[in-house]
């Protein structure tokens, strides 16, 4: 084995990172429904605290 065969390896691992890094990735409709609803839900819940803290407009009765 010729000690410099490491090199070309690296290289062909190199490359073939680079191609799957660059590839687009498919986004599933149910998984990127799931976060919108999953953010706008906590979204909703950090309004909701907001808004019930003392000395906020909509807690004062």
């Amino acid at each position: 084995m010729h000690p410099d065969i490491h090199l070309p390896l690296h290289h062909a691992r190199a490359a073939e990172l680079e191609a799957e890094a660059q590839a687009p990735r498919p986004v599933r409709p149910r998984q990127a429904h799931h976060l919108r609803a999953r953010l706008g839900w906590t979204l909703v819940e950090v309004g909701l605290r907001l808004a019930t803290r003392p000395g906020t407009a909509a807690a004062v009765p």
